[in-house]
């Protein structure tokens, strides 16, 4: 029986990368890819006979976090190991809060990849050393993290405010954009600010942030 596995991220030459080292093991097949989380679900809602994802974070329309979180609620025996650049303490924390069973670097060379898809499906966690780490000083300080996130100093404009309240009563762009009298391309411009600016990649954690920081 074959591991089934589809690979996400946005950079082509990286899924090949990955496929190469996946090509030393005759007992994984990749399905297929796909290049940001939405185009993942529309191949899922089409073939969902996957066991294991391989997933990007940084990635446009839907990213790797958002999608991990959707493909948890929607096929929950898929696993998600996050594959990326990125170590930092936010995106360990909300990769592992989004439901991921994994999370390796992309530098990783192939027999650890493969060591790492197999110890997930069977039920551990694929954590390269530096992110294990990370992870259990999250575990043991999450109040550490928490403070750190609340005093953040984030400075929104009065319109990116008013666009975020909007938000917050569940109003999607269009009606957002009749209520405020700007083009919908206008408040999805100011959406964007807003996730950078509270540095986060959903409606639900804005919210939830800005809140926090009692923005909103």
């Amino acid at each position: 029986m074959k591991i089934k596995i589809a690979i996400v991220d946005d950079n082509s030459f990286l899924i090949k990368a990955v496929e190469e080292k996946l090509s030393f093991f005759d007992t994984i097949q990749v399905k297929y890819s796909a290049l940001n989380g939405a185009e993942l679900l529309t191949k899922l809602d089409a073939n969902h006979n996957i066991d294991l994802l391989l997933m990007d974070i940084d990635m446009p329309i839907l990213n790797g976090i958002e999608a991990t979180a959707l493909v948890k609620q929607k096929y929950p025996h898929i696993k998600v190991i996050m594959l990326t650049v990125f170590d930092n303490d936010e995106n360990i924390f909300n990769a592992i809060k989004a439901g991921a069973d994994g999370y390796l670097l992309k530098e990783v060379n192939p027999a650890d990849l493969h060591q790492g898809i197999l110890d997930t499906l069977n039920g551990g966690a694929a954590m390269n050393p530096s992110i294990a780490l990370k992870t259990l000083k999250l575990l043991r300080n999450p109040e550490d993290f928490n403070f750190k996130e609340e005093q953040t100093d984030i400075k929104l404009s009065t319109r990116e405010i008013e666009v975020l309240e909007q938000l917050s009563k569940g109003l999607n762009y269009n009606q957002i954009a009749d209520n405020l009298f700007l083009s919908p391309s206008t408040v999805r411009k100011h959406i964007e600010n807003i996730y950078s600016k509270l540095q986060v990649h959903s409606k639900l954690e804005a919210i939830q942030k800005a809140q926090s920081n009692k923005l909103i």
